[in-house]
């Protein structure tokens, strides 16, 4: 029971890590940080605090970095990290919030299938937890499209205490005559986004197996990271001012992102994904959805609609399908691993349609 919470409890602290990442970065945003340097900043932090728990808990223990590995932690900083957190920048200021943190539930379904075609995940419709993992991921979409498409009624719930102003920015985005465009390109770039982090997500599960280091692991990624996203930063943005911190909002949010979702997440992802693989993970990032809806009802006065209500119900419902799925699927085979080999070898036979298989 014990090996069934852990990763559990480790996936919920993740997503509520990632709440409030993007409670934090949009009020950054929206006081005027440029999203590139904001992206530097944070993996330089990380990056920062990192390197000397790194070196002290794991660099006597290290395996030999070979060039091969090397090239492989390059690209998935490049894809996974760099990229995938400056085009969901982008696509965050030209949407609006509501947008973004629903397509980001779209990374379960994009996972899924970029597992499947990887061979990395099983998908067998014959069989009761294959079925509900497909429901699961159905569902879950279903969710995502409710939250983005979908408003209905509005409630406001009493709040006195405004700790971040948001300028409602989703409002004037959202009504504005001349955002289809841009509203258009900012879903683009999201989905763009999505698909990065999907396949830096699967694709990790392969490096740990070279590379099983984890915190020289993550600590390489946000160097690695850091270079990248610098380069990029230096060539869009020229002007000194944009660089400036203080001690403010924006120093915060660095420091928040930085040290807190890059360093302690990334590594707690890492875990996660040897463990239990890259779809148990991301199957939890509706849980984001619904601690950020919460959070901002009570810490930003925002509005809260029946369409973010039944889309977070539909997400949570597809998530504890996918995960009971995944639930049974193991309970299966570690029954078969406790048998005697002759009579495992009589459950090896069995038919492809046979519950056994997932």
């Amino acid at each position: 029971m014990d090996r069934l919470k852990k990763p559990f409890l480790t996936v919920v602290s993740v997503q509520a890590i990632y709440a409030g990442m993007f409670l934090l970065s949009k009020a950054a945003f929206n006081g005027g940080m440029n999203n590139f340097v904001f992206v530097f900043y944070r993996q330089a932090a990380a990056t920062v605090f990192l390197i000397p728990l790194s070196l002290f808990i794991e660099w006597k223990t290290a395996p030999p970095l070979s060039f091969v590995t090397f090239c492989k932690i390059f690209m998935l900083s490049l894809f996974g990290i760099t990229l995938s957190l400056d085009l969901y920048g982008i696509a965050l200021i030209y949407t609006s919030a509501t947008l973004a943190a629903a397509t980001t539930n779209c990374l379960p379904v994009i996972t899924f299938f970029l597992a499947v075609l990887l061979g990395m995940e099983a998908l067998k419709l014959r069989t009761i937890p294959g079925f509900a993992k497909l429901v699961g991921i159905l569902i879950c979409g279903g969710g995502a499209a409710t939250l983005a498409f979908y408003n209905g009624p509005h409630f406001k719930v009493p709040c006195h205490i405004h700790i971040f102003y948001l300028h409602n920015s989703h409002e004037v985005e959202v009504h504005s005559p001349n955002s289809g465009k841009t509203w258009i390109k900012g879903c683009f770039l999201m989905l763009t986004s999505n698909i990065c982090w999907g396949l830096w997500l699967v694709l990790q599960a392969r490096v740990l197996k070279s590379y099983p280091s984890k915190l020289l692991f993550t600590t390489l990624q946000c160097f690695m990271s850091t270079v990248q996203s610098f380069v990029i930063a230096i060539v869009l943005v020229r002007d000194p001012h944009e660089w400036a911190l203080g001690w403010n909002l924006k120093l915060l949010a660095v420091a928040y992102c930085g040290i807190v979702v890059t360093g302690v997440s990334f590594y707690l992802q890492a875990w996660v994904i040897e463990k239990k693989g890259p779809v148990f993970l991301a199957m939890s990032t509706p849980l984001t959805l619904i601690f950020t809806m919460i959070s901002s009802v009570f810490l930003l006065c925002e509005i809260i609609t029946l369409g973010r209500i039944f889309g977070g119900l539909l997400l949570i419902a597809g998530l504890y399908s996918v995960l009971w799925g995944k639930s049974k699927e193991q309970k299966i085979l570690e029954e078969m691993s406790s048998l005697p080999k002759t009579r495992a070898e009589k459950f090896a036979t069995v038919t492809p349609s046979s519950p056994l298989f997932v």
